[in-house]
């Protein structure tokens, strides 16, 4: 191992300790299962915003956006709007209802069972189908971050990226079982804030070296004309609508995220959400823009050809370019942080799908809380294994991974929690039937890629999601 390396790796090990130091201190702060799902709803404001953003942009910020952002030029920034535009009306629209209402009807601590209650479901259908589809897509999503692991560690350590795979993941199952919804939302607060340190100083050093935003501007402009306009694909046709649709439409996925919905529900009071809301927004809006520039100047800078997958890379190529390896080893582990963050939150969501909504709904209402926090750990330990073997085997791309679980997610459960809080007569039936069609809608439309089928899955399923919960309300 080179010197470099040397400082790298510890550089890594110093993080990965500080993380598990704190997954350590929230495990004697865990005391029963609600304090393990929910943190005993007592987040403050700075924790709730930066752990609901950390935990929903994931490596998708420092590796696929920027990574897109490369590749597309400034038609990136229509995933970026729609993005905004999303977390901003999932603060304003859904944070304040779900803190009070989840709490109202009968202390809920996941989003099965706020549904199950608001509907006030004896045969525990609504409950029982909602974990079973987080616990399918979330098998998707989680694998994105470890696809992203294997990724970092390859490229900074030379390791095999199946060891590296694995060296991610025994990391966040660690913490994550340890402490549970407290350990990760502490980690989260302290990732948010590396992941927006390290996006904001490396967009500075990039810029600096690349003579500037106006340099910068004419640099991507020398290599393809369309990389520098909104409305022009990279082989010079004109954006489609439908293409620009599709990438607003990431937008909608936020309001059924079940790892950013319980950030919503843990929060201390409702009183605090607004100032939980501005703190995240600014965090938002700062990351996404750093991010795109990270893109945008490694046109300038990267001398390799990064192309497909290796695409992602851009932001490490750029950090291990520009900085001496003990700040590019602080930079790089915000990768490790977006990486963890997120899935960190997707398991402990899965894991309480299955103990919470699954297990003691249907078979054991009698368990004790040692019995469930025990379940609950063991099924955590499940669904990494899960996750795990499907990114040794994965060929996809970290964005397209996040897309379809992103997808899945926001059709199924959106139009749902929306229409929920804010339409008293939905009914049983048609939520039901509304999580069902916006899923299936995703899973079928993924597979087609022709003419319309060329629309991100999102926007139809949650359309049809929308019509179905609305349409079968009346019927009755």
């Amino acid at each position: 191992m080179s010197p470099d390396q040397n400082y790298l790796l510890v550089t890594f090990t110093i993080y990965l300790l500080s993380m598990l130091g704190i997954g350590f201190f929230a495990w004697t702060k865990t005391n029963d299962l609600s304090d393990y799902i929910l943190g005993g709803r007592k987040l403050g404001y700075w924790t709730t915003a930066l752990s609901a953003g950390a935990s929903d942009m994931s490596a998708w910020l420092l590796l696929g956006l920027p990574g897109y952002a490369y590749v597309a030029g400034y038609e990136a920034i229509w995933i970026a709007v729609g993005l905004m535009i999303g977390t901003t009306l999932n603060w304003f629209l859904v944070a304040p209802g779900l803190r009070q209402q989840s709490e109202a009807m009968g202390n809920a601590l996941t989003i099965p069972e706020f549904l199950e209650n608001r509907f006030q479901d004896k045969s525990h259908t609504i409950r029982t189908i909602s974990a079973l589809f987080i616990l399918f897509f979330f098998i998707f999503y989680i694998s994105s971050g470890l696809v992203a692991g294997g990724k970092l560690f390859e490229s900074v350590f030379n390791l095999p990226y199946n060891w590296a795979v694995i060296t991610g993941t025994v990391a966040i199952l660690i913490y994550t079982t340890l402490g549970g919804f407290l350990a990760v939302s502490w980690t989260d607060l302290f990732q948010g804030l590396l992941m927006s340190l390290a996006l904001v100083i490396t967009v500075l050093y990039a810029l600096n070296m690349s003579g500037g935003w106006p340099a910068t501007h004419v640099a991507m402009a020398s290599q393809n004309s369309a990389l520098t306009d909104l409305f022009l694909t990279l082989d010079n046709q004109s954006l489609s609508n439908l293409g620009i649709i599709s990438l607003l439409g990431w937008g909608l996925g936020y309001f059924g995220q079940p790892h950013i919905l319980t950030r919503f529900m843990a929060i201390r009071s409702h009183t605090m959400i607004p100032s939980a809301r501005n703190i995240a927004l600014v965090w938002t809006f700062v990351c996404l823009i750093c991010a795109l520039l990270i893109g945008f100047s490694g046109i300038a800078l990267v001398e390799i050809n990064l192309v497909e997958s290796d695409s992602e890379k851009v932001f490490i190529e750029i950090v291990q370019l520009l900085f001496h390896p003990v700040p590019a080893g602080i930079c790089l582990a915000a990768i490790l942080a977006a990486i963890m963050s997120t899935a960190d939150s997707q398991l402990l969501v899965a894991s309480t799908a299955f103990t919470e909504d699954l297990y003691q709904t249907l078979f054991n209402r009698d368990a004790s809380q040692a019995s469930l926090l025990m379940i609950g750990r063991f099924m955590v330990v499940c669904i990494a294994m899960a996750a795990c073997v499907m990114a040794l085997h994965q060929k996809e791309t970290v964005l397209s991974l996040v897309a379809y679980a992103w997808a899945a997610f926001g059709a199924a459960f959106g139009p749902v929690i929306l229409l929920s809080l804010f339409w008293e007569k939905l009914t049983l039936k048609a939520a039901v039937s509304g999580i069902i069609t916006g899923a299936v809608t995703v899973i079928i439309w993924h597979q087609l890629d022709v003419g319309i089928f060329g629309l991100y899955e999102i926007v139809p399923a949650f359309l049809i999601s929308s019509a179905t919960c609305v349409t079968v309300s009346y019927l009755k």
